[in-house]
Formats: structure tokens, C-alpha cells, sequence
């Protein structure tokens, strides 16, 4: 009995060596705060479509005559510390043959009223495994057709010229050697989110597939470059109906709301479709960096685009409806030289090519609410000085946007005829101190 007892205590030693040996190393976390104050002081030469005090600038307004006066031309400025920024990194922690590494990142923003109020900006976790070329991003981080973003200053990044936006997403990059990637993403619209006939709701997704993003990279000594595609599913509800005269015919010139459609009632609403492509190129030399992105979008307002989608056809009598994309060219180009003293600059222009296909009625229209629908093309330059004395920026930017508004009716394909351009002057001193 005694030598059975001891046979099996050795045995169970044993194992738990062995399952001791063979358990995987756990190594610890490092963790790194970051962040930084900044300053804007903002001047504009008339009033302007934007977000956050005005920082976040999309485009000058179109005129407001009374009594032969433009109420949207003068002078306007403000001064604000928004955008104040805390950051959390982590890294080095392992477990076993697998890596993972994070990011938490807030700052302050006007989500309501006009207090500030502490925001998620990012929240994310990247998964990798040794020898292996495939990593993963779990959480909401930049889009991938966002996050090379063009050299300035400025609160707003480019957008609308250039595609911005931050998403929950699973996205899976794999390394193909030569310094090729191949990258795959299925993502949520949650922060970002396009206008419809129910206004800014999540639930045109919701119940339809995942935003899609497929695409190629190539990252070398001095050049860099990608190519993919974004693929949008939605469900548009909340159908604007009209009236029916004595006769029972529909007015369509006296619009109610019509037939409030549940989200789940996929008979009733039809699926918009929206293909994005895009291309990205970078160019570095030492203290040179060039940089050029372009994107021909499809309802692109989840990407702070100017562009939306309409009604193609419609039948009243089932409530079955199908829509139809504006598709919209947004390109920039942009440079930065220098490291104590930079001078960089970024020119940015964009334009409406009309829906796909007929609009079965011009004012079921649902454009980017943030700047005035009319707004057909559009131009930006903004040279900017920085001097970087250590961890203390100072900028000057300037920054010149022309927009051309549409006059009179919409036609078919949701353009004007007759257009007049408009042209603001916006002035930004940023001071930043990071930590």
C-alpha cells in the first residue's frame, strides 16, 4: 500500500512538472501615459459649417441676403482648449507564443451643450503571435482607409477631402514578405454614421451585413502605398411620404411623414450598396515626406465625406423602396520638410458626379448634414509653419477653402445646373505641450 502511495505521488509529481514545463511563459504589461494640451485660435473671413466650437471646419456657408446684406460674410473667431488629449499604451505582455499590445485614448469634447465632456477616441487591442504573419486589431481605432492622414495642423485633418473615421472593428493584416500586406476588415458604424429619411441612426445597419474593407500595402525604405476598397450594406427607414389629392393620386408636392417603418421589416426597405475605392501613395527622404490619397466614394458620409444617397424608385402601395448612391471624387496632396522648424502643406479638392442611377423624386435626397447640401465641388489649401521646441509646438496655418454652390432645381441625378463659388479665409494659431 505504502509503495502504490509513493508510486502515485511520483506520478502526480511528475505530471505537474511536466504540465509546469509545458504551460505557457506569462511575461508582464508595460504601460506608457501619453498625451498633450492644446490651444486653438481660429479667425474665419464669414461664417462656417462646423463641429467642436468651430474647430472641426467642413466648409464656408452659402449666402444669407437680407435686405441686400450677406449675414455669413465678416469677421468671426474663438479661442478654445477642446481637444485636450489623455492616451494610455500598453505593450510587452505575452502569453506564450502570443503578444498583445492596446490603446486607450480620450479627449475632450462638445457631445451635448457647451460643456465639455471626456470622449473615447480609440480603444483597441492588437493580437500577434511569434512566427506567425498574420496580427490582429480588436476595438474601435482609426478606418484603414483613414488613417494615413495628410500633413497640417488643423482640428479637421483634411476631412473632407481626405476619408476620417474611427470604428469598432476586427481587422487582420497578414505580411506577404517584401514588405507587402494584405489587409481584411469587418467593421460597425458606430461614431461616424451617414444621414437617411430617420436622420443620423445606427439602425440603417444594424440590421444589415458589417461595413466591409479589403485591400494591399507595400511599405519600403523611402516609398509606401495602398489599395482597397470599401464595401457599404445599409437599410434606409423612415420613408418621407406624401399626401393624396381628392382624386387619390399622391401629391408630391406636400410631404408628411409617411409610413414609419420598423428596421426588421426588410421587405419594405430596400439595401443600398456603396463601393469606395481608394489608393494611397507616400514618398520619404530624411526631413521630406510627400503624401497623395485619393477616393472615388459612394455614400460616403460615414467617412465625413460630403456625399449621401436618394431615392431610386418608389412604390407607395407595398412601401418598397430602392436607393441610389451619390458618388463623390475627394484627393489630396500634401508635403512636410523639417523637424525644429516644419513647413508643410496640404491642396485638397473634391467633387459631386451625381447618384448612380435616376432619383425617383429630387427632394428624397439625404446629403452630409455638417455643411450646406448644395455644395457640388469644393477646394482646399492650408501652408502651415510649426516650431517644435522639444515637447512645445507653436502653428501658424492658413488655411483657403472655395466651395460652389448649386442654384435652382436638382436634377436627375441630383446636380444643379447653375452654380455660384464662395470662398473663406480661416486664420489658426495652435499651441500644443505633450506629455
Amino acid at each position: 500500500m505504502k509503495k502504490i502511495f509513493i508510486m502515485t505521488l511520483a506520478a502526480l509529481l511528475t505530471g505537474s512538472a511536466a504540465f509546469a514545463q509545458d504551460a505557457p511563459v506569462e511575461k508582464p504589461s508595460h504601460f506608457k501615459l501619453y498625451g498633450f494640451i492644446r490651444n486653438y485660435i481660429t479667425a474665419d473671413s464669414r461664417a462656417v459649417s462646423a463641429g467642436t466650437e468651430d474647430l472641426y471646419f467642413y466648409m464656408p456657408k452659402d449666402w444669407d441676403m437680407k435686405g441686400g446684406v450677406d449675414m455669413n460674410a465678416g469677421f468671426n473667431w474663438r479661442f478654445v482648449s477642446l481637444t485636450t488629449r489623455l492616451g494610455l499604451d500598453v505593450t510587452g505582455y505575452k502569453w506564450g507564443t502570443m503578444g498583445i499590445s492596446g490603446k486607450v485614448e480620450a479627449d475632450f469634447y462638445y457631445l451635448s451643450g457647451s460643456v465639455p465632456t471626456l470622449r473615447l477616441r480609440q480603444a483597441f487591442m492588437k493580437l500577434g503571435w511569434d512566427n506567425s504573419p498574420v496580427s490582429l486589431t480588436i476595438g474601435q481605432a482609426w478606418h484603414p482607409m483613414a488613417v494615413d492622414l495628410p500633413h497640417m495642423t488643423n482640428l479637421e485633418s483634411g476631412a473632407p477631402f481626405n476619408p476620417f473615421s474611427r470604428t469598432p472593428q476586427l481587422t487582420a493584416d497578414i505580411s506577404l514578405g517584401a514588405g507587402f500586406t494584405f489587409t481584411a476588415s469587418v467593421m460597425y458604424l458606430n461614431h461616424y454614421l451617414p444621414t437617411g429619411p430617420s436622420g443620423k441612426v445606427k439602425d440603417y445597419y444594424k440590421y444589415g451585413l458589417p461595413e466591409f474593407y479589403a485591400g494591399f500595402g507595400y511599405k519600403g525604405p523611402h516609398f509606401a502605398a495602398k489599395i482597397g476598397v470599401d464595401i457599404v450594406n445599409s437599410r434606409p427607414i423612415g420613408f418621407v411620404g406624401y399626401n393624396k389629392d381628392a382624386d387619390g393620386n399622391l401629391d408630391r408636392t406636400k410631404l408628411v411623414r409617411g409610413y414609419n417603418m420598423d428596421s426588421r421589416e426588410h421587405k419594405a426597405s430596400g439595401i443600398l450598396t456603396a463601393v469606395s475605392p481608394f489608393v494611397f501613395l507616400q514618398y520619404t527622404n530624411g526631413l521630406f515626406q510627400l503624401k497623395a490619397k485619393s477616393i472615388f466614394a459612394q455614400s460616403g458620409e460615414q467617412f465625413n465625406l460630403l456625399s449621401g444617397y436618394g431615392l431610386a424608385s418608389i412604390d407607395d402601395v407595398n412601401y418598397k423602396y430602392t436607393y441610389t448612391p451619390m458618388q463623390d471624387w475627394a484627393s489630396f496632396v500634401s508635403f512636410q520638410y523639417g523637424k525644429k522648424f516644419q513647413v508643410m502643406c496640404m491642396l485638397g479638392y473634391m467633387k459631386q458626379f451625381g447618384t448612380t442611377t435616376n432619383l425617383a423624386d429630387v427632394k428624397q435626397l439625404w446629403l452630409n448634414t455638417s455643411a450646406d447640401a448644395k455644395i457640388q465641388q469644393a477646394f482646399r489649401a492650408t501652408p502651415t509653419v510649426v516650431w517644435n521646441l522639444g515637447k512645445f509646438a507653436l502653428s501658424l496655418e492658413y488655411n483657403l477653402t472655395a466651395a460652389q454652390f448649386g442654384e435652382g432645381e436638382r436634377n436627375a441625378r441630383g446636380m444643379y445646373g447653375n452654380a455660384h463659388w464662395l470662398m473663406n479665409h480661416r486664420f489658426i494659431c495652435m499651441t500644443k505641450f505633450n506629455f
